[in-house]
């Protein structure tokens, strides 16, 4: 066979072999360190409704979707997906749902900022400010350069003051809780150096408290769980406030210094009076990259916060979920 015939036959069989599979569209970004994959293409058909009402439909009728853009051999644990949805609020340029390697989140600092750079990658983003809807709320992006973006988070508050709970092998933990878009534990004192050497420890703390505060009933306002564990301690870059450790749902502790959990910590930052409005908190993460949050006041006992931060992306490709395959929804 001629090398001409013999490559156009494989290029069929390639061309009738992709139309067996399901395909996904992804840019991947990370932001301070934490990635984003954000689904431009090839998601479910969730019907129209808000953010919340398709959040709801995704997890309850395609949740195999989710699991196959991130769990291993497509992903891994600590990659956070963003699917890109239309609106129906006309005052906002996109819809977005979040989710991770367990289920689904409110918000995503780190992810809406991934997402707006993904968009200017695309050309669907201009400099200047645009409005994402989320299942809890819009957000407000503002596009700074190709890189930075600030955006403006909904209305965040600490709900109850220094909480303790009792931790087996622990003793006792205290704590604030506090709302950013997501329920976060905050504590002052962590159990060793806020180094990525100490993560482990870290993480298993974390997650024991986590059970704890869940088996003892301490919960968010609304009864949700508090699935997030922020601890803080004095940061290392010579212009940071604080370094901060974050174990998110599934046990992944967040590279970045964490959008929503910054929003927490500014809320209890403004309830004790130790930051003004409009004054800037440098938030550090684990690994030494960094946000800077301030906050302008909201409702009564709310602040409004707005966090500043790099994204870049770093891949663009298409999924493909083979029929046959015995891992086309993951590896749970």
């Amino acid at each position: 066979m001629e090398p001409l015939a013999w490559a156009e036959l494989h290029g069929l069989v390639a061309k009738e072999c992709l139309n067996l599979m399901e395909a996904m569209r992804v840019i991947d970004s990370h932001t301070e360190g934490e990635p984003t994959r954000l689904i431009i293409e090839g998601g479910p058909d969730l019907g129209g409704g808000s953010m919340a009402e398709r959040r709801d439909r995704l997890r309850d009728e395609f949740d195999a979707f989710r699991r196959s853009a991130i769990l291993e051999p497509r992903g891994s644990e600590v990659l956070v997906g963003a699917l890109l949805c239309e609106s129906e609020d006309p005052s906002c340029d996109a819809g977005v749902i979040f989710f991770n390697n367990v289920g689904y989140l409110g918000m995503c600092g780190h992810g809406a900022i991934g997402v707006a750079v993904s968009l200017a990658y695309l050309g669907q983003f201009d400099l200047g400010t645009h409005r994402l809807e989320t299942p809890v709320g819009i957000v407000n992006v503002d596009l700074q350069s190709e890189n930075e973006v600030a955006i403006e988070n909904v209305p965040s508050y600490r709900f109850r003051e220094s909480v303790s709970v009792r931790v087996p092998g622990m003793g006792t933990i205290t704590g604030d809780i506090a709302w950013g878009g997501n329920w976060f534990f905050l504590i002052s004192e962590a159990p060793c150096e806020l180094i990525v050497s100490n993560a482990k420890r870290l993480t298993e703390s974390s997650e024991q408290i986590k059970r704890a505060l869940k088996d003892q009933g301490i919960t968010g306002e609304d009864g949700g769980e508090i699935d997030h564990i922020e601890y803080f301690g004095p940061g290392k870059a010579p212009d940071a406030d604080s370094r901060n450790f974050v174990l998110c749902p599934g046990n992944a502790y967040d590279r970045s210094p964490c959008g929503t959990g910054t929003s927490a910590k500014l809320a209890c930052l403004a309830a004790t009076g130790k930051l003004a409005p409009g004054d800037d908190w440098v938030q550090e993460s684990i690994v030494g990259s960094h946000f800077v949050g301030s906050y302008r006041l909201g409702q009564p006992g709310q602040v409004i916060p707005r966090i500043r931060g790099r994204a870049f992306v770093y891949s663009e490709a298409r999924l493909l979920r083979h029929p046959k395959d015995p891992f086309r929804d993951g590896i749970v």
